[in-house]
């Protein structure tokens, strides 16, 4: 019985942690954080570009694809001190999920009922290149404000297709 009981709480703590790996939330997906700097991703093996905003570093994180923006860093006296740091990452694996289990291939429905108390979010219609909007496609954004941070589930014909974290910017 001792032994069912070991590996019971064995299986419990791997499935845990493998689960921690394709976490997504408003800092982070995986162990990819806002705010992160390149020196800490460079422990994942990472080496980070600055792109100025832009989703342009592609990273592969246990065979998924993690989209990172980059910025420059600066000190205390707002001089950039040579650092990168992340400002947003996205994702179209399903393998990330939310605590509430919400990810890509996820309804619109779902998303709604698990986030219907959260404090803060906002639903935009989105827009193609010329300005059109989209009929079929829209963003569900999570706003946090403790951290300055949202989580945004674009949604195309009623189900999710990418999850993106960003700094929020105030705009």
């Amino acid at each position: 019985m001792k032994k069912i009981i070991q590996l019971f709480l064995l299986l419990f703590a791997v499935s845990f942690i493998s689960a921690q790996e394709f976490e997504i939330s408003t800092l982070r997906i995986g162990p990819y954080k806002i705010f992160m700097k390149n020196d800490e991703a460079d422990k994942f093996g990472t080496k980070l570009k600055q792109t100025n905003y832009e989703l342009k570093n592609v990273i592969k994180y246990n065979g998924e694809t993690i989209l990172i923006a980059t910025n420059p860093d600066y000190d205390d006296q707002g001089k950039e001190n040579g650092k990168i740091v992340i400002q947003g990452l996205s994702t179209k694996s399903k393998k990330f999920k939310t605590k509430s289990g919400i990810g890509v291939g996820s309804t619109k429905d779902d998303i709604i009922n698990a986030y219907k108390n959260y404090p803060s979010y906002s639903v935009y219609p989105t827009y193609d290149e010329k300005g059109n909007k989209q009929n079929n496609s829209s963003n569900f954004i999570l706003n946090d404000l403790d951290a300055g941070t949202t989580l945004t589930f674009t949604i195309v014909n009623n189900m999710v297709t990418e999850m993106s974290v960003f700094i929020n910017e105030g705009c």
